[in-house]
């Protein structure tokens, strides 16, 4: 989709009227993020994203909001979800639709496919239609966290390449449930929707944890289709975010969710790498006392040095 174009319904977020709200808030967001803005100035000119195709699972914030318009400055055309059913700001999400020079009447943004709250079966729906490109095959770049975007491509083009989906009984979990629904319905009307479509992803940039773990795994089975980045184990990610980023947000989450008072609490922490480091932190901040599970003797010696009960 090109930038300032009329969207003609291409999305499904929560409330559009949100957008205005959503809208002040990227402002103030991208005053905390230079990172982002030196790139806008100095690729504005040369696009050095044109012919990109984007398609997005990543949790639909405010930040992710900077990032999203970021991209389509540097000259690439995106397509996006939230890669968790609760994360997404709904302000957000309606702020990117709408666009900088579009209306609540008429959204000129980013064609964005989530709202906090979905169920198991609306988040694949959302991911699915991300990914299905008007005029295309599908993305030919993936930007994905947790993993599900890659999943969802590389199981849609095994099946088709052995001919079944299996059945809807043998699905393990509800979230492997909704995957054999949605992709037995597309493969009724799109036999070759995902052998199309994975030919022409050059790759894909994971940023979490749990996404990079499944894409070794799948490396050491000889099943993964196109290059991946790992931006998960880069130097500014886990000692920055995972460390001060989790530090910040977790008692935010803690008390959002549950509005409870933490001083003179017992918190459990189980891990103390990167994110367990933070959490602890964070914890021990609010007067509880942390108890820290590790298996790994180096952390564990480090929790200890801290002061924590392990």
């Amino acid at each position: 989709m090109a930038p300032n174009s009329s969207l003609d319904g291409d999305y499904k977020v929560a409330d559009l009227s949100l957008a205005e709200s959503g809208r002040k808030q990227i402002e103030l967001a991208e005053e905390e993020m230079p990172g982002l803005m030196t790139l806008r100035a100095q690729g504005h000119d040369s696009q050095p994203l044109a012919g990109a195709r984007i398609m997005g699972s990543l949790h639909m914030t405010v930040q992710t909001a900077v990032l999203i318009e970021t991209l389509v400055d540097l000259g690439a055309q995106v397509r996006w979800v939230s890669c968790n059913i609760f994360s997404t700001q709904d302000d957000a999400a309606a702020a990117v639709v709408v666009g900088r020079n579009g209306t609540i009447d008429d959204p000129k943004g980013v064609p964005v496919y989530a709202w906090k709250g979905e169920t198991l079966e609306e988040y694949w729906w959302c991911t699915e239609q991300a990914l299905n490109w008007p005029g295309e095959t599908g993305p030919n770049l993936l930007l994905d966290d947790g993993g599900d975007a890659t999943l969802l491509v590389h199981l849609g083009s095994k099946f088709e390449a052995e001919g079944v989906v299996p059945a809807v009984e043998t699905a393990t979990s509800h979230d492997e449930e909704e995957i054999l629904k949605l992709l037995a319905t597309v493969a009724e009307t799109r036999p070759n929707f995902w052998s199309d479509m994975i030919t022409n992803i050059r790759g894909v940039s994971e940023e979490t944890t749990t996404g990079v773990h499944r894409l070794y795994e799948m490396v050491e089975r000889s099943e993964l289709r196109f290059p991946a980045y790992n931006v998960n184990d880069s130097v500014t990610k886990s000692k920055f975010d995972n460390l001060y980023g989790c530090r910040h947000s977790l008692i935010d989450g803690i008390n959002r969710a549950t509005d409870v008072m933490l001083g003179g609490k017992v918190a459990f922490v189980a891990g103390y790498g990167d994110v367990g480091k933070g959490c602890a932190q964070s914890l021990r901040g609010q007067g509880c006392r942390v108890v820290v599970a590790e298996i790994d003797p180096i952390n564990a010696l480090q929790a200890a040095m801290e002061g924590f009960e392990v």
